[in-house]
């Protein structure tokens, strides 16, 4: 088995910066045409984790959305922007973040993702329920940001697309499969090898690093990585940061189910992990459990409510009055 992931040194969010970044990013690929046809409807999945730490590098920048959906929409597709946030709405936490001035210079369309089960090539996980607005799009481009994670060591592209789970359902599942780590993150693996991303790019132009997803600090690692192959972009990035593969259970489960490409038979057109690597990445102080429990997951699951359902809306009216 093997892969090709193209990574790339990158400073800045500078817009004609990092359209000249994305561009050679993606040159060793094919370019953008290699992935969106004309006429192709285009899911572009950041991490919108939360509106709550604008500022502290918790989600993917917007420039860099924003110049991904240029790109898509030059070689003729129809991007359009969705996640299922775990709290409020993806509009809700877009906005907190700063997005809405550059999506809308674009008349990007963001989606709410709603549930619908889906049959999966594991048995184990045959009752998925996936994002029906991810799973009809004609191509997924799914844009994570590099983090460190108090639960799962790293989140990276695989994690991401956990976000095409509705909201409130994540809560359910860290019950249903979080007692064991290893179920969990084949679980991930599952939801990732669903979905089947036509692309992944990977935000690490300033990371997160520590105690994340979100309670972390932001750390500027200077780094974009692109693949056809979301688990051959995340056993690069692990190498690059320095991370054991096996302290991560994504990166553990794909390598079980046989769909991680060894580090050796992965294909570097432009820089190599090694040439990229660091060797300070601060990862979370003391990893916490990935079950909820119960009680967690109804307040999980009034929080999600709440905030999308009363707090949003009651902001918006005020906004307008």
């Amino acid at each position: 088995m093997t892969a090709t992931v193209s990574l790339l040194p990158a400073q800045t969010y500078d817009l004609t910066a990092l359209r000249a970044s994305l561009t050679a990013l993606l040159e060793p690929l094919g370019g953008m045409g290699a992935f969106v046809q004309p006429g192709d409807r285009v899911l572009l999945k950041p991490n919108l984790l939360t509106g709550a730490k604008p500022g502290k590098e918790c989600t993917t920048r917007p420039e860099l959305v924003y110049c991904v959906a240029e790109m898509v929409q030059a070689v003729g597709g129809y991007p359009f922007l969705g996640d299922g946030p775990a709290f409020g709405s993806a509009r809700g936490v877009a906005k907190a973040n700063g997005y809405l001035p550059l999506i809308e210079a674009l008349n990007l369309p963001i989606v709410e993702f709603h549930g619908q089960r889906y049959q999966t090539v594991s048995e184990s996980f045959d009752h998925l329920r996936l994002s029906k607005e991810a799973m009809d799009a004609d191509v997924v481009i799914n844009l994570p940001k590099v983090k460190s994670h108090v639960q799962l060591t790293l989140t990276l592209g695989v994690k991401n697309l956990f976000g095409c789970v509705p909201g409130k359902m994540k809560a359910w599942w860290h019950l249903e499969a979080g007692k064991d780590a290893d179920r969990f993150g084949e679980m991930l693996v599952e939801t990732a090898r669903a979905i089947a991303p036509d692309l992944t790019i990977a935000d690490g132009i300033i990371a997160h690093e520590g105690n994340g997803p979100s309670g972390g600090e932001p750390r500027s690692l200077g780094l974009l990585g692109a693949a056809r192959d979301v688990f051959a972009l995340d056993r690069a990035i692990v190498a690059v940061l320095q991370v054991d593969p096996q302290t991560i259970p994504t990166v553990r489960g794909a390598e079980r189910l046989g769909l991680c490409a060894s580090l050796e038979h992965l294909i570097f057109p432009l820089c190599t992990p090694t040439e990229l690597q660091i060797s300070d990445w601060q990862l979370p102080a003391k990893l916490v459990p990935i079950d909820f429990g119960a009680p967690r997951v109804l307040r999980s699951t009034f929080k999600h409510l709440y905030i999308r359902w009363i707090k949003e809306p009651m902001a918006a009216y005020t906004q307008r009055t």
